[in-house]
């Protein structure tokens, strides 16, 4: 059985925090022309110093930076538009849930062996209740702190605190995050690169994650 305190009851509001964050980068590059910043420099700058980096540095940094904190969603739209010329879109894709995958798998380590005092205590501190994990609620813990809108480091911490067996974590969650990695990487892609087309698909992808989210929510938080 589920306890009655859980995290959903702290969730976000119902636009998910992908495409909030859209709305904020749209703002962002608003304000820059207020400032008589020009925002097509700022971004081409940007994707100058990420290919510079080179796609190995940045794959090996999406999968062990979100672990320690760093959002995810950065990584996700960027990816793309930095790459996809010099390696395809599908390889992109593909190594993105590659990095995910690894980066799923040293949070649960740091959350269940590495740091679990210091998380447990930060959990704690920001409301959220370890769960009491058992072989019948697993699964349904797993789905229920994926689909709270919590913050993604916090997702992995609770759930590698609360001892989830690591197969299921692994494999719930990478699924879980599937469509909405798949849809920023596309999104990012045709909208830095001015495909509307293309950019119509990752956000038509988003939307029917979101609309997924609230029915699994709907479902799994009873």
């Amino acid at each position: 059985m589920i306890p009655t305190e859980h995290p959903s009851s702290k969730k976000l509001p119902l636009l998910p925090v992908g495409l909030g964050a859209i709305v904020v980068l749209a703002g962002g590059l608003l304000i820059l022309r207020g400032l008589h910043v020009d925002p097509f420099a700022v971004k081409d700058r940007i994707f100058v110093f990420v290919r510079g980096v080179g796609p190995w540095a940045f794959f090996a940094a999406m999968a062990l930076l979100p672990a320690f904190g760093m959002p995810l969603l950065p990584f996700t739209l960027l990816a793309g538009e930095a790459f996809s010329s010099r390696m395809g879109l599908g390889w992109v894709i593909t190594l993105c849930l590659t990095a995910i995958a690894f980066n799923l798998a040293l949070s649960y380590w740091l959350a269940r062996f590495a740091l679990r005092p210091l998380l447990s205590r930060i959990a704690e501190r920001f409301g959220y209740p370890i769960p009491r994990v058992t072989p019948e609620n697993a699964l349904s813990i797993t789905l229920l702190i994926r689909l709270t809108g919590a913050p993604y480091p916090f997702q992995c911490y609770l759930l590698g605190l609360a001892e989830v067996p690591f197969r299921l974590y692994l494999i719930a969650s990478w699924i879980c995050l599937l469509p909405w990695s798949i849809g920023a990487i596309v999104l990012g892609r045709g909208m830095f690169n001015g495909n509307f087309r293309l950019a119509a698909m990752g956000l038509a992808v988003l939307v029917g994650a979101a609309f997924l989210l609230q029915w699994l929510r709907r479902k799994y938080a009873s």
